[in-house]
């Protein structure tokens, strides 16, 4: 979901738009998909280059903000439910074959951080959900029945939390005497597991909450779909366009764009360039050999910004791979 700033005049300005628009290229009559609408911040730069816009969003909350924009634009803007990992089939049950550009934020949209009643958040207490859709366990449901063993992966893996197993073992604990059911009560059990950090600044819960929404929403699993599906439906010429804001999903668009593109690194600096593996002739050229970073000011006027990186790609004529041969698992 994109994550959003509001400005002075109470308009959502998406993160790095300038930079993402330059990588699209938009002009009037191509045809985008803005693969995570949120609050329609890329979906409206790119009706105002005179495009048609494609937006999908997971939750009926966004979807429904986007109404007016519909209003204003007619029939240049469809809006779909669903999932983006499977945007080509979406696509193809409306009807539409290839598209110029596709575009991902994946932040998580600040309308959905900022609600209690969401449960993303421990800045505010509310249902211990975390789903970005209305579907499947809820993160209540995880944190009250996986094992312990199951718990330090998520937290450990997802959650990047160095002190997973503690964490894992002290939730465990908290709940024989009674399940979580708010984000509150789970943020001090994982406050006093890991202690105070000095050193990052961070909220001591913040990384279990991320490793639990990354798993809630199977979110490394649906950007490797979505990555492949983009792939499927871009146009030769078309532009891939992603925004992530943390090192899992980053280094996942950065292994699928390298291998799509045939730049896969030599062993060292010493050794020759691998012998010829038989991959599939290369379905990207890179437009960004490394990752963008938003602008000083940006990220001064915008904290959730501070993480940002762009990716982007230019689709070739060639096949897309088979989806064996996807390198985006994390």
């Amino acid at each position: 979901m994109a994550a959003l700033d509001r400005d002075q005049q109470g308009a959502h300005t998406p993160v790095m738009l300038d930079p993402v628009l330059a990588a699209l290229n938009p002009r009037a009559g191509m045809v985008y998909v803005d693969a995570t609408f949120g609050r329609g911040g890329y979906t409206r730069a790119l009706l105002d280059h005179g495009a048609h816009v494609i937006a999908l969003d997971r939750d009926p909350n966004a979807l429904a903000h986007g109404r007016e924009l519909v209003g204003e634009h007619g029939d240049r803007l469809q809006l779909l439910q669903g999932r983006f990992g499977e945007l080509d089939a979406l696509l193809a049950e409306h009807g539409v074959g290839r598209v110029d550009g596709v575009v991902f934020d994946l932040g998580v949209a600040s309308p959905q951080l900022d609600d209690p009643e969401r449960g993303f958040s421990f800045r505010f207490d509310g249902p211990l959900d975390m789903r970005m859709g209305r579907d499947g366990p809820t993160a209540a449901d995880v944190v009250n029945t996986a094992d312990v063993n199951t718990l330090t992966c998520i937290i450990r893996d997802y959650g990047e939390e160095k002190k997973g197993r503690a964490v894992a073992r002290a939730i465990a604990a908290a709940r024989e005497h009674g399940p979580f059911t708010r984000t509150g009560e789970l943020a001090e059990v994982v406050r006093r597991a890991v202690g105070r950090r000095a050193a990052d600044g961070l909220d001591p819960a913040t990384r279990t909450f991320q490793g639990l929404r990354i798993h809630v929403n199977d979110e490394l699993g649906e950007l490797a779909r979505g990555l492949t599906a983009a792939e499927r439906v871009l146009a030769p010429g078309g532009r891939l366009v992603v925004v992530a804001f943390h090192s899992l999903e980053d280094r996942a668009v950065k292994r699928f764009l390298r291998e799509r593109s045939g730049d896969r690194p030599n062993p060292s600096r010493h050794a020759p360039a691998p012998a010829d593996t038989g991959a599939p002739a290369p379905s990207f050229r890179l437009l960004t050999r490394s990752a963008r970073k938003p602008s000083e000011a940006e990220a001064a006027a915008n904290p959730r910004a501070r993480s940002a990186r762009m990716r982007a790609a230019e689709r070739t004529d060639a096949p897309a791979w088979p989806t064996a041969e996807s390198g985006v698992a994390p």
